[in-house]
């Protein structure tokens, strides 16, 4: 994990408020509002917040499914805002994507087979006999009879359909793939089984993740690094032990309180936010947190806070970030 796979600088999204009988432009939506962030080869890379912060648009940003307002993403390099669309076609055989909803993200009128064999196609890779061998391997791969190819998506449970979804992501052999939160729609049984199949896939075809998610035990599992995001903005980021063990920004240590234990016997510090998250077409100056902060002074009203190192490798963006494990305090 010495490479560096993918390199975003100042990735913005704004998406335009209109109104009246001509449409006309009123303000806009800051979804991202300026991502900086270095993807190491290998590495699994999570990132948490809460709804509407911006993850699922960030993710699809990177991909060019949306095209960002502003900044650069470089792929081994390489500047993939900059290529035409016959370039970003060939760049998207590195990189792939795995839905939320793994019902809606498949064509119904498609049977597995189609679904999975039309990106070979698109690519022209492999003859139709080497093609149909190809989707057999990675569906035994994730775990899924060979004979159900021949299926449409509405015969197969949520798991089975995820599992569907991560063949299809494979299927091309990328480099990165970004998981826009694969197990949030299923059982927590079937949540352990993706998730170590996912594991299990990382190891043999050497992948790289970024693992958008909402459940943090999930996230402190899998991931390498974990990037907390708050209206659009980066918050904090280090390893995945030290920000489960020694979060510095006040609205992490908010998400790591409500987070249950299973002991009865321990207690944790919980930090209760006030206020709702605020609309990210008019978000707060100076530090987009401080209305909800419980840490806020003059200072976080005016002044936009610095990303600054904190401890080694460890990253945030407040005016008083400082390393606690409060939020672990046992009775």
């Amino acid at each position: 994990m010495s490479d560096v796979l993918l390199e975003i600088n100042n990735l913005k999204k704004h998406f335009p408020l209109r109104k009246g009988f001509l449409h006309t432009v009123n303000g806009s939506v800051r979804a991202v509002d300026g991502i900086s962030l270095q993807i190491q080869t290998g590495e699994t890379i999570g990132v948490v917040g809460e709804s509407g912060c911006g993850k699922s648009t960030m993710g699809r940003s990177i991909l060019r499914l949306i095209e960002p307002t502003h900044g650069v993403v470089k792929f081994e390099g390489k500047n993939i805002l900059a290529l035409n669309k016959a370039q970003m076609r060939t760049m998207r055989r590195e990189m792939q994507i795995v839905f939320q909803d793994p019902y809606a993200s498949l064509n119904p009128r498609y049977t597995i087979f189609q679904t999975l064999s039309e990106p070979l196609e698109v690519h022209q890779l492999y003859d139709p006999a080497t093609r149909r061998q190809r989707v057999y391997s990675i569906l035994q791969r994730v775990g899924l009879d060979p004979s159900y190819a021949s299926r449409y998506p509405h015969e197969f449970s949520g798991g089975q359909r995820q599992r569907i979804g991560i063949a299809r992501a494979l299927i091309l052999n990328p480099k990165l793939i970004i998981l826009d939160e694969p197990v949030a729609a299923l059982d927590v049984s079937v949540q352990s089984q993706v998730i170590n199949l996912l594991e299990d896939l990382q190891k043999e075809f050497n992948l790289t993740y970024m693992f958008i998610a909402h459940d943090l035990s999930v996230v402190k599992h899998i991931s390498n690094r974990v990037l907390v995001m708050y209206l659009g903005r980066m918050a904090e980021l280090a390893s995945s032990d030290k920000l489960f063990s020694q979060p510095v920004h006040p609205y992490t240590r908010a998400l790591l309180s409500a987070v249950p234990i299973p002991n009865p016997r321990a207690r944790r510090v919980r930090t209760i936010l006030q206020g709702d998250l605020p609309s990210p077409a008019h978000p707060p100056s100076g530090c987009v947190f401080h209305t909800r902060c419980p840490l806020a002074q003059d200072v976080c009203r005016h002044d936009v806070p610095e990303w600054r190192e904190v401890a080694e490798d460890h990253f945030a963006a407040c005016h008083f970030a400082e390393p606690s494990s409060e939020v672990f305090q046992q009775a």
